[in-house]
């Protein structure tokens, strides 16, 4: 008998069933973390822990149950933080592997690997499916997905960590999910890279897809297999907010439910802002955003329920179904 599917979290394995409500792309922290050594004013591990679970609680108490972190190396990942406020909030954390720039690879790895100085094979994906496979540092918590990014353009760096995501998505069925520019259409850059390296398309979030009103550009997205990640709730300084109720809406009458995700990409804390500059910049970046607001502006747009729980139940489900932790 074949077991039931699991998703790896931060407090152990799940199986995709209990999931719940998902919020696809989320973080808890997104630290700059050489600065936040090098400023220790800036930065105090108490408060910010509790702060992180009174913002987690006030989300569980919309009936959310999972998020999907897709923080990583580059956006100073430490899922040992995350997990001492995951020990205070009745909410599963699914964490990622991967890296995420939008130029150059990491120093760590520019002079060894394919194309280099030194050669040899490439390290990012060993590191990503040891991630996977056995833990991420000495935690013994497993990631359960990859993460990469693209924003105006491929370039080399980008293209090399992408195809390191997508051999470690080939060894271990774990899904992806792309950080892309919608304005500049680099979600298809994204699958054509995944697509070359043989990376199933349909285990793939096309993140910030929700970033534009093209629907031309999202079908595209979707004829080719992926998920598109409406994944911005809130940043209503990328894109109003009644425009992207619009978008999905738009979406949903024509059938591609079932190809969509939502979320917000908030952070219960960001340091790459000034203090209290985001909360004046873009008030709605939260969150409870999406339960508060959101979900109620998507009925009167003509959303069903149906349609809602495909969204934030199903295609998670979906999305993550395929491993077995």
């Amino acid at each position: 008998m074949t077991p039931p599917a699991q998703v790896q979290t931060v407090r152990g394995p799940v199986e995709v069933g209990d999931l719940g409500t998902v919020l696809m792309h989320e973080h808890v922290f997104v630290l700059s973390e050489e600065f936040r050594q090098s400023l220790p004013e800036t930065w105090d591990e108490q408060q910010r822990v509790s702060d992180a679970v009174t913002r987690l609680k006030a989300l569980a108490a919309t009936g959310v149950s999972t998020i999907v972190d897709p923080t990583v190396i580059g956006l100073g990942r430490d899922v040992s933080r995350v997990a001492l406020v995951n020990q205070q909030v009745d909410l599963n954390i699914v964490a990622a592997t991967g890296i995420y720039t939008l130029a150059d690879v990491p120093d760590f790895f520019r002079y060894h690997g394919p194309g280099t100085l030194l050669g040899g094979p490439e390290g990012m994906t060993e590191l990503f499916v040891r991630e996977l496979t056995e833990g991420i540092a000495d935690t013994g918590i497993r990631a359960a997905f990859l993460k990469c990014a693209i924003e105006d353009q491929l370039t080399p760096g980008v293209e090399r960590v992408m195809r390191a995501v997508a051999q470690a998505h080939l060894r271990t069925g774990a899904p992806i999910t792309v950080h892309t520019n919608a304005t500049a259409r680099t979600g298809l850059v994204a699958q054509e890279v995944l697509r070359s390296e043989g990376a199933d398309l349909g285990a793939v979030v096309i993140g910030h897809s929700g970033d534009t009103t093209d629907l031309e550009y999202l079908r595209r997205l979707i004829d080719n297999g992926s998920y598109v990640g409406m994944d911005r709730f809130g940043l209503d300084l990328l894109l109003p907010g009644d425009q992207r109720v619009a978008t999905v809406a738009a979406l949903a009458r024509e059938g591609l439910a079932e190809r969509m995700v939502l979320s917000h990409d908030a952070s219960c804390h960001i340091d790459w802002f000034p203090p209290g500059v985001r909360e004046q910049i873009a008030p709605n970046w939260h969150h409870t955003h999406l339960h508060d607001n959101v979900l109620p502006a998507l009925r009167e747009a003509g959303v069903t329920e149906e349609q809602l729980t495909t969204m934030l139940v199903d295609n998670p489900r979906r999305y993550f179904g395929s491993t077995v932790g």
